[in-house]
């Protein structure tokens, strides 16, 4: 038995008595057609992944939590990657369906999957929908065809405006990915991509800096990246021309559209994190747990290293900060009254970065927390 189940056997067996905190779901699907040129994350390309093999996992995962959390309340469930739209629909249902026998899903609860345009159609679509999917994230990244094969994508142009086409006639709750500050861009290229977002509608999109991460085959070249300056620019052109309100750093919506399960996970919430690849926080008599899916690891948090990630993450959004108790004793607060120009005090006791504060986000949480 790994560490992490023989330890959560162990709370169990003790008959610790568990708090019946609602969890959202992360769960991680880390096969792909091929690996993007840019890309870090825990992904492999294959050509005939073992679905059936892979979901018995997922499902024991799932009846594991149910075992440790009880029948817990489910917000959100979020099926990322790798190209979870790879998934076999009737697999996919089978395992939205061992969640609704563990747990109960909220009447409205958000159920996301992360699509590649090269992997879906119409009728799969639907029979995603059918299963309990009712939000998808399109990884379109360009619309630019030398863009898309420079960033070792599967699919071109077409292929992304046909799969937006039918996702937003199917499932109305649409997002798509994109990719800026290639070395080729300009701020007019950024431009025009938020112009084409606008005219198609979209009501969600995930605007992304290109990151040359190590042990990516991009990490290997010498590319000539735009300078911070340009890069800046570009950001401030997206704010600037996407119809779409910026929530998080990355994250732009209409109205009602902004990603629950997100929102939720960067504001503080409990999430479960399954399947190879996936990462939770745990949250269990008011212990928190740092989880990885697979059974990779559990081990407790302590107070501050939970309102560390709290600032890290809720800082780059517009909601911002929480100022709790544990979020008190580590955040610098005289620091954050005397730098009104990079920091202001929001509505519900929280905190948040201005528009000039998230230019230099990251100096500005090493600063702010003690």
């Amino acid at each position: 038995m790994c560490f992490a189940f023989f330890v959560a056997d162990f709370y169990h067996r003790c008959n610790i008595a568990l708090m019946n905190v609602p969890h959202n779901i992360y769960i991680h699907v880390p096969f792909c057609i091929s690996k993007c040129n840019y890309c870090a994350f825990f992904s492999r390309a294959c050509a005939a992944p073992d679905w059936n093999l892979y979901a018995e996992k997922i499902i024991d995962e799932i009846k594991h939590w149910h075992n440790m959390l009880g029948r817990i309340a489910v917000p959100t469930i979020f099926f990322g990657g790798g190209t979870p739209s790879l998934l076999p629909t009737k697999i996919f249902a089978k395992i939205i369906n061992t969640i609704r026998e563990n747990f109960e899903l909220f009447d409205d609860a958000e159920i996301t999957i992360e699509a590649n345009p090269k992997t879906l159609d119409a009728i799969r679509l639907r029979e995603f929908c059918d299963a309990g999917v009712n939000r998808i994230s399109i990884g379109v990244q360009s619309f630019d065809d030398e863009k898309l094969r420079f960033l070792g994508r599967a699919h071109n142009a077409d292929d992304a405006r046909r799969l937006i086409d039918i996702a937003m006639a199917q499932v109305k709750n649409v997002s798509a990915d994109f990719i800026y500050g290639l070395p080729s861009d300009s701020v007019d290229d950024v431009k025009k991509v938020c112009d084409k977002i606008n005219k198609i509608g979209l009501p969600h999109c995930s605007m992304y800096e290109l990151t040359i991460e190590p042990n990516t085959p991009f990490g290997k070249m010498n590319l000539q990246m735009p300078s911070n300056e340009t890069m800046a620019e570009m950001y401030m052109a997206i704010a600037k021309n996407l119809k779409l309100h910026r929530y998080e750093v990355s994250n732009y919506a209409a109205d009602g559209f902004e990603c629950r399960h997100n929102q939720n996970v960067w504001d503080g919430a409990p999430y479960i994190g399954i399947g190879a690849g996936g990462a939770g926080r745990i949250l269990i008599d008011n212990i928190w747990y740092e989880e990885m899916g697979d059974g990779k690891l559990f081990r407790p948090l302590s107070d501050s290293e939970r309102a560390i990630e709290r600032v890290i993450t809720g800082m780059r959004t517009r909601r911002g900060v929480l100022l709790d108790d544990t979020a008190e004793k580590i955040i610098d607060i005289e620091f954050a009254k005397s730098n009104p120009n990079v920091i202001e005090f929001a509505t519900g006791n929280r905190i948040r970065a201005t528009n000039a504060g998230i230019l230099v986000l990251d100096n500005l949480i090493q600063r702010l927390v003690k």
